[in-house]
């Protein structure tokens, strides 16, 4: 499954509690990866040039990972060069979506690009019509098991037109690579967010109380923004992934496609299922999790948390009375702020 383009500033909002000391609370922010980032981080001085490594980081995933960028080495791949050598970027986005395509059954699977293009969430021209023969025929090029990385680092298709997307994936990774980079900087306490994506670490030294996040509710209107919950974070990731505001309306047929497709069927996902929040030790499974249990039926979602101890969860819900319900893991719910 994939999640394509996530809405620009996500479902998470984040805020620190209490004041601040110029002297020891630093941020940047800037617009990246097609959205925004925020970088918090508690230091005696801030960390030198570290907008120009925040730069240099931004580009080199862009190079590697970006299918809106023709010159980048998916795009390359995904134009049929079996030429590229993958970089480290490329080699562990692949390695872990391999991973959690097996936990989640097949429902996260970036090899559903093709798809993802047809029904206009890529940077391809989408299908005018969508008909079932289109879907048969780009489901042929679907499934992580027709793709492989040899031992020269090439990129091998069972099929040249399979084509990847990262996108549900790369935020994810982005924030872990940027926390890296600040712990590199000698720089202990840190709040990162990417697109909604997020990585905290150590505490907020100048309330002296963890990090603390808020879940935005996915039914709220305008600038009202309420919370459906709001956690402390400490030394964990977290992603949201949600469908109801990223969809597309066939212009012959008035059809509304969600941007969440079952990679099985190849069709748009209809779930009761509103957002979900994935909690993990590292931002890139967080997101790839997110991704899965916005297209998995859910009680396979329940069941798969249930059983995995690597994941906390909260799931939003939609009811039959226009209202919303949750689901929340009890390791998510002991983060609860009452």
């Amino acid at each position: 499954m994939m999640d394509f383009k996530k809405f620009s500033l996500g479902f998470v909002a984040f805020f620190i509690l209490g004041s601040c000391s110029k002297d020891q609370s630093h941020v940047l922010s800037g617009f990246a990866l097609g959205t925004t980032y925020t970088i918090k981080y508690n230091a005696p001085i801030p960390v030198n040039d570290l907008e120009i490594q925040v730069d240099s980081l931004f580009f080199k995933i862009n190079r590697s990972l970006s299918t809106y960028l023709p010159t980048s080495d998916i795009s390359k791949i995904n134009s049929g060069d079996a030429t590229v050598v993958v970089d480290a970027y490329f080699r562990e986005v692949f390695e872990v979506s391999k991973k959690i395509n097996q936990l989640t059954n097949r429902y996260f699977d970036p090899t559903v690009g093709n798809l993802v293009n047809a029904y206009g969430f890529g940077p391809k021209k989408p299908l005018n019509t969508i008909q079932q023969t289109h879907i048969d025929s780009l489901l042929q090029l679907t499934g992580m098991h027709k793709v492989r990385i040899n031992n020269d680092g090439n990129v091998v298709k069972d099929h040249p037109f399979i084509y990847l997307d990262f996108n549900a994936i790369a935020k994810g990774y982005t924030v872990d690579l940027l926390g890296e980079l600040l712990s590199q900087n000698s720089v202990d306490n840190y709040l990162v967010e990417v697109g909604g994506e997020l990585v905290a670490r150590g505490e907020n030294r100048i309330t002296q109380k963890p990090w603390t996040v808020g879940i935005d509710n996915p039914l709220q209107k305008g600038d009202n923004r309420t919370y459906l919950a709001v956690i402390t974070l400490t030394n964990k990731a977290m992603a949201t992934s949600g469908n109801y505001r990223k969809y597309r309306i066939d212009p012959q047929t008035g059809t509304r496609y969600v941007h969440t497709l079952n990679p099985m069927t190849g069709m748009p996902v209809k779930s009761r299922v509103l957002s979900a929040t994935v909690l993990a030790s590292s931002c890139i499974e967080a997101d790839a999790m997110a991704t899965a249990l916005m297209a998995m039926p859910l009680k396979m979602s329940k069941k798969i948390l249930e059983q995995s101890p690597y994941f906390e969860a909260f799931l939003v819900l939609s009811s039959s009375t226009n209202s919303i319900e949750t689901y929340s893991t009890p390791g998510f719910q002991s983060l609860v702020l009452n």
